[in-house]
């Protein structure tokens, strides 16, 4: 045990200093310091879709559109039908032709999903083409695009919910 406590003396003592009594100074070291300025990186703009792209991309745009149309078109004699089944038996005159009237709505909404079907793969091409750090023009303009009919969609399956509802059992 003494030995053990001389040695810790031992070791205090030679962490003292033997010069001038002067400890060095805590303060920040010109090496220390920092020093420059940080000017952000500029941002990229991708570059805008190519002709292919676009073109076919207008064209899906086009037939999702016009789909969407035919929905609108149908809508009206649709929402009629469905009021006139409702509460009517089912298999009745009356729930068969909304039913009909019904489908009519899902052809059409099936031609949009069709058109969302080849913007899906369009931007599956598009995402694996990309620069990994500036995106590519193709990926933005076809996610637009998509972003869009997959509205339209969303709408025609607001409608059709709500008519399915009036036939329920």
């Amino acid at each position: 045990m003494r030995v053990a406590v001389l040695l810790s003396l031992a070791c205090v003592t030679a962490c003292a200093s033997a010069g001038d009594g002067r400890f060095p100074s805590l303060a920040t070291r010109p090496g220390e310091r920092v020093s420059g300025t940080l000017d952000p990186a500029p941002a990229l703009v991708p570059p805008p879709a190519t002709a292919a792209t676009g073109s076919r991309i207008a064209q899906l745009r086009a037939r999702a559109q016009a789909a969407h149309g035919k929905f609108q078109e149908r809508r009206g004699s649709a929402d009629s039908l469905s009021r006139a089944a409702q509460g009517a038996a089912v298999a009745s005159e009356a729930w068969s032709v909304a039913q009909v009237a019904l489908a009519s709505l899902e052809a059409a909404r099936s031609e949009a999903m069709i058109a969302l079907a080849d913007l899906d793969a369009l931007y599956v091409a598009a995402q694996v083409a990309a620069v990994p750090t500036g995106g590519s023009g193709d990926l933005d303009a076809v996610s637009a695009a998509r972003g869009e009919v997959t509205a339209l969609i969303g709408q025609e399956d607001a409608t059709l919910a709500a008519l399915r509802g009036r036939l329920r059992e």
